[in-house]
């Protein structure tokens, strides 16, 4: 692992990361297009956020690079809504005519960037290479979140209750005075919570009840 961004030509056409841009500007549409490709990246445009709404997103790595004004639904209430179905894909605005409280509300519901429309190539292009690392690494966190999910449905009631006190930091012997067990039960139970879980220290499984959100049961 060298910690690089993987680079476009590393990847298969479908695993390939994709910039949708939205524009009621047929040039400006056209112009980003022709920018985006000329650096090997995926790109999918839309006149308007309904259209965008009206399709599949693939999923793979992708951002969005979106007119704050547009037909219909503009862009911030764009962004509101998909942040209402939990779509969490970076959002870079571009406006020609937007305001400071407009940016402000933008990056606050967590836009990526907000640039004037008379942006430098190079400018629109250092904020999709780091909203596309970002998405990168929320899908990377997301799988490790729901793989570590289904690991935790492994354990038994018992074992998922031992596992909240381990993690609180008690010690086997705490563990078993507070739910009512032999001390050799409560190691039996965080041996095969280990197996289970695939870690291989306490800290391990700290970061997992941690990541998951697990916190120990009140009496």
């Amino acid at each position: 692992m060298t910690g690089h961004p993987t680079s476009p030509g590393d990847l298969t056409i479908a695993e390939q990361p994709i910039v949708f841009v939205i524009d009621d500007d047929e040039s400006m549409r056209r112009a980003l297009s022709n920018l985006f490709e000329s650096v090997g990246l995926r790109v999918e445009v839309f006149g308007s956020a309904l259209e965008l709404l009206g399709s599949k997103l693939p999923d793979v790595a992708s951002c969005l690079v979106l007119d704050i004004r547009l037909p219909g639904l503009s862009g911030l209430d764009f962004q509101t809504e998909l942040a209402k179905a939990s779509i969490h894909i970076p959002i870079i605005f571009m406006t020609g005519h937007g305001d400071i409280p407009m940016s402000v509300r933008a990056m606050k519901a967590g836009a990526v960037d907000f640039l004037s429309k008379l942006f430098r190539q190079q400018e629109m292009l250092d904020a999709v290479t780091v909203a596309i690392e970002r998405d990168r690494k929320r899908r990377k966190d997301e799988k490790i979140v729901l793989n570590a999910q289904a690991l935790f449905e492994t354990l038994t009631p018992r074992e998922r209750e031992v596992l909240s006190l381990v993690a609180t930091g008690l010690m086997n012997k705490q563990v078993a005075a507070e739910i009512g067990i032999a001390e050799i039960t409560v190691k039996i139970h965080r041996g095969h919570i280990m197996k289970k879980m695939g870690t291989r220290s306490l800290a391990d499984l700290v970061r997992i009840t941690e990541m998951l959100g697990i916190r120990r049961a009140k009496p």
